[in-house]
C-alpha cells in the first residue's frame, strides 16, 4: 500500500537542456506542471554582456542562466523585468543586464559560480534547479564548408558560411558533476528549443552530457525550433536538425520529436523571410524512417515575433512524461 501512494505522488524528474529565449519560453509554462525541473544552460557564449564578465572576470557567461533563472523564477513581474534590465548608457555599464552583474556578484559573495546560481535561485524561489553544463567556460569553434574555421558562439552566425560541424574547446572538458547526477536520474531528458548549433550543440559535446545521455533509460524528447535560424541551419528541414545531432554525438538520442504544423501567417513569414529565415517544414517520412515518433501541433504564438505556446508545448510534453511513467509502473 505505502509503494502504491509513492508511486501515486511521484514527481517526475525532467532535464532540460539548451539556451537562449526559445528554452526560457518553453520553462514559463513547463514550471507550472507538476515536474521536478532542472535545467543544464551552454556555457559558450561569448558576446554581449555575457562575453565582457567572461572576458574581464574570468566567469562562466551569465546570459543563458540568467534567462532560465528569470523564466523559472516565481516572483512579481517588476522583479522580473529588474534582473532582465538593460544598461543603456553609463561608461562600464552600458550594454550590461541587471542580472548578469547580479550572477558575477554571486559568484565573487559566495566563492564560487554554481553556489551563487543556487544562491540567486533560492531568493527568486525558482521552481527547479539552474545548472551550468561545465563549471568553466567553453569556446565554440566552427568548421564551415569551404574549410574555414570561425571561433566564437556570437561570430558563428555571422560567418555567412555553411556549417560543417562545431566544436568545444577545451574538447575534454567535464561537465558539472550535478548536471551529469540529475541526467543519471532523470524521467525524462528534453533538449531545445534554440539555436542549433550555438545554443544546443555546446552541451552535448561535453563529453560526459552526450555519454550520460545515451546511456539514459529515461523518455528523451527534442522540440524543434520553428523557423531557421540564418548562418545556422539554413534550408534545414526537420531531418536535418536531428542528423546534425546524431552526426556530432555518434548517436540517434530521441524517442520523441516535437514540432509545430500551425500555419504561419504570410505577413509573419515575409518578415522573416526579410532577416534570412524560414519555417522549418516538417518531412515526416525522412524523420519517422529514423525511428524517431512525432507529435506535431498548432505551436505558435506571434506578438512581436515567433514563440512557441508555451501553455500548449508543456502540456505535450508532460502528457508524454506522464504516458512514460505510466508504462513504467
Amino acid at each position: 500500500m505505502t509503494d502504491a501512494l509513492e508511486r501515486e505522488n511521484y514527481i517526475p524528474r525532467i532535464v532540460v537542456i539548451g539556451g537562449g529565449t526559445g528554452l526560457s519560453v518553453m520553462l514559463r509554462g513547463l514550471k507550472h506542471k507538476p515536474m521536478d525541473i532542472t535545467a543544464v544552460v551552454t556555457v559558450a557564449d561569448d558576446g554581449g554582456s555575457s562575453g565582457i564578465l567572461r572576458s574581464e572576470l574570468e566567469i562562466i557567461p551569465p546570459g543563458d542562466i540568467r534567462n532560465v533563472l528569470t523564466a523559472l523564477a516565481d516572483v512579481e513581474p517588476l522583479l522580473g523585468k529588474l534582473l532582465e534590465y538593460r544598461f543603456d548608457k553609463g561608461n562600464g555599464l552600458a550594454g550590461h543586464s541587471l542580472g548578469n552583474l547580479m550572477l558575477a556578484a554571486m559568484r565573487d559573495i559566495t566563492g564560487d559560480f554554481v553556489t551563487g546560481v543556487r544562491e540567486l535561485s533560492r531568493v527568486l524561489a525558482v521552481r527547479g534547479r539552474v545548472l551550468p553544463a561545465a563549471d568553466e567556460a567553453i569556446v565554440l569553434r566552427a568548421e564551415m564548408m569551404d574549410g574555414q574555421v570561425v571561433e566564437g558562439e556570437s561570430k558563428i552566425p555571422k560567418a555567412g558560411g555553411v556549417i560543417r560541424r562545431v566544436m568545444i574547446e577545451p574538447r575534454d572538458v567535464k561537465a558539472l558533476p550535478e548536471a551529469v547526477e540529475a541526467l543519471k536520474t532523470a524521467d525524462a531528458i528534453l533538449v531545445g528549443p534554440g539555436s542549433l548549433y550555438t545554443s544546443i550543440m555546446p552541451n552535448l559535446l561535453v563529453p560526459e552530457i552526450a555519454e550520460t545521455i545515451v546511456k539514459s533509460k529515461a523518455l528523451k524528447m527534442f522540440i524543434c525550433n520553428v523557423m531557421t535560424q540564418p548562418g545556422e541551419t539554413d534550408d534545414y528541414k526537420v531531418s536535418d536538425h536531428l542528423k546534425a545531432i546524431r552526426d556530432h554525438v555518434g548517436h540517434a538520442l530521441f524517442d520523441y520529436v516535437i514540432v509545430n504544423n500551425g500555419v504561419i501567417p504570410d505577413p509573419v513569414k515575409r518578415k522573416y523571410a526579410d532577416k534570412g529565415a524560414e519555417v522549418v517544414p516538417l518531412d515526416l517520412d525522412a524523420v519517422t524512417q529514423e525511428g524517431y515518433k512525432v507529435i506535431a501541433d498548432k505551436l505558435v504564438l506571434f506578438q512581436t515575433y515567433l514563440r512557441h505556446d508555451a501553455e500548449k508545448l508543456s502540456q505535450h510534453i508532460y502528457q508524454l512524461v506522464e504516458s512514460w511513467m505510466f508504462k513504467k509502473r
